[in-house]
């Protein structure tokens, strides 16, 4: 007996959506040496004329932008998953310190509302009976505008499919 193979999942949208950094790991080295450099070079100038006490404030300067640095490199792993197959919506959160949550979201009476002027702070919302599920508050307005655009097309190419597809 032959086992029973399933027929491929139809997969109408997917979107991977994480904040953008612009700067590499690379990168962040040559800002630290930069910022230790110039610390230690300025440091030192006011050390030896005498204003030895800045010295230790430039040093917290180095530690304070190393600290920023990390912070935004930390807050990037934040990450969303959009996937729209035959059965359903389904949205995968990643939060900060690697917490997950999932949402299966029914299609039929899905909504995806975003607000122009899309602002920073605008939330794109997914919507069903009466709740909403806030989405890519973490990207920029551009990005979250070509979501929107996407993921409701990719909702009516869904419904426009037919019953035989779910």
């Amino acid at each position: 007996m032959e086992p029973i193979s399933e027929r491929p999942r139809r997969v109408f949208f997917r979107a991977v959506l994480s904040p953008y950094r612009s700067l590499s790991p690379k990168g962040f080295r040559t800002i630290m040496l930069s910022v230790c450099a110039a610390s230690l070079t300025i440091g030192t100038g006011l050390y030896l004329a005498g204003a030895w006490p800045v010295f230790g404030f430039l040093g917290l300067d180095v530690l304070l932008v190393y600290l920023a640095l990390k912070a935004s490199f930390r807050s990037a792993r934040i990450s969303e998953t959009l996937e729209l197959d035959e059965r359903a919506l389904t949205v995968d959160r990643v939060g900060l310190r690697g917490d997950r949550a999932h949402w299966s979201l029914q299609p039929n009476w899905l909504r995806v509302d975003l607000a122009e002027p899309v602002m920073p702070d605008t939330p794109l919302l997914l919507r069903t009976h009466g709740q909403s599920l806030a989405i890519a508050a973490f990207v920029g307005p551009d990005q979250r505008r070509a979501v929107a655009r996407d993921l409701a097309s990719a909702l009516e190419d869904w419904r426009t499919a037919g019953p035989e597809v779910y």
